[in-house]
């Protein structure tokens, strides 16, 4: 059985040690800094609880002390910390973050570590690479890759047409951070907020917008090979004038902590979501200019007796089927690995990653 410690006691924290815990397979201890968030936890005897302040390097590292793995579920300005703390103890360790800058630093601090830096492993970016490196490969020459996400509510209710079902720090940086994109066979930045499209998937309207993050290190990968590779992020039509008013015209990118108090009280979360992914490769095979696509939607889920948001179930369903091929050697046990270096058919066919094979809505909730 596997020492993990998972650092973060919330939506998706709580979600990730309760799919460990089932299995028998993982020792999980759960650390938060909030003693209530801690005994909120579900399958309380099987889940270890540590009250912890990660601000406290010391006591951080004690807590990693002789643990297989660590997981970070924590927001993504606190991920670094905890990476720097995997580098110290020789610990495995895997985070969900989307922003750039923390897996800049995760990919430093893996050159030369005895042990393996695996981040971005959730939905995107994680999920949505491994799809898109798998579509990849089959073709001979690459000219577009089209990535694209969203969780949504079933039944949006507001102006935003958005509830909130994921951390709000987490979408406030997507929102405002730059995005990695390639352009003409170029890497380079593009704004967020930007590029509006809209398209129908089984007859429903979406729209999807620039977001930082959701490539990973795709751009890295693949610079050179593709003409074109972009990462938005799916919303219902309406949502990205909304927030591009409060944003820029408000300024409120610049008070987000002012933006998040406003969204948290405004915006009521809900388990009634779906988890829309799309990526759309095309290319030449055999001097055939063709294009193959993966279209997909992931509703909320019961898992133990408890019911799960969409957004939960697939995030934590990446990480947790990271660490397990970890775990059996599937994956290196050393140094930065990429989500493209994870294979598609290993992922699907994981006891988690399972969540992520097509089925109907109605299996899906049963």
């Amino acid at each position: 059985m596997k020492n993990i410690l998972v650092v973060g006691a919330g939506k998706i924290g709580s979600t990730i040690a309760e799919m460990l815990a089932q299995t028998g397979d993982y020792a999980v201890t759960v650390a938060d800094r909030s003693a209530d968030q801690l005994r909120r936890l579900e399958a309380r005897d099987a889940i270890g609880r540590l009250e912890l302040d990660i601000s406290d390097d010391v006591a951080l590292q004690e807590a990693m002390t002789g643990r297989f793995a660590v997981m970070s579920a924590a927001p993504y300005h606190l991920t670094g910390k905890i990476a720097l703390a995997a580098r110290a103890t020789g610990t495995h360790y895997l985070d969900l973050t989307e922003d750039v800058a923390t897996t800049r630093l995760v990919k430093s601090l893996a050159v030369g570590a005895p042990s393996a830096f695996i981040p971005q492993c959730g939905l995107a970016p994680g999920f949505i690479s491994i799809v898109a490196h798998d579509l990849a490969s089959r073709f001979e020459k690459l000219d577009s890759i089209k990535m694209r996400v969203g969780a949504l509510p079933e039944f949006p209710s507001n102006a935003l047409n958005y509830n909130l079902t994921w951390s709000t720090d987490g979408v406030i940086n997507e929102y405002c951070e730059p995005c990695e994109a390639i352009v003409n066979g170029e890497m380079c930045s593009v704004p967020p907020l930007e590029e509006l499209e809209e398209f129908s998937l089984d007859g429903i309207k979406y729209e999807a917008f620039n977001t930082s993050g959701g490539l990973g290190t795709l751009c890295e990968t693949l610079k050179g090979k593709v003409r074109s590779l972009n990462y938005r992020t799916i919303r219902y039509p309406g949502h990205c004038a909304i927030m591009k008013a409060l944003l820029n015209d408000l300024r409120l990118r610049d008070r987000r902590d002012v933006l998040k108090d406003i969204l948290e009280h405004s915006l009521p979360a809900t388990l009634q979501d779906v988890v829309v992914v799309l990526v759309s490769v095309s290319g030449w095979r055999n001097e055939r200019f063709l294009q193959e696509t993966y279209a997909n939607k992931v509703y909320a889920q019961n898992l133990g007796g408890t019911k799960h948001s969409a957004i939960q179930v697939t995030t934590a369903a990446g990480i947790c089927t990271v660490l397990d091929m970890l775990a059996d050697g599937t994956l290196p046990q050393a140094g930065f690995v990429r989500q493209e270096d994870v294979p598609f058919e290993h992922f699907i066919k994981n006891r988690f990653g399972k969540v992520y094979r097509h089925v109907e809505r109605g299996a899906a909730a049963a």
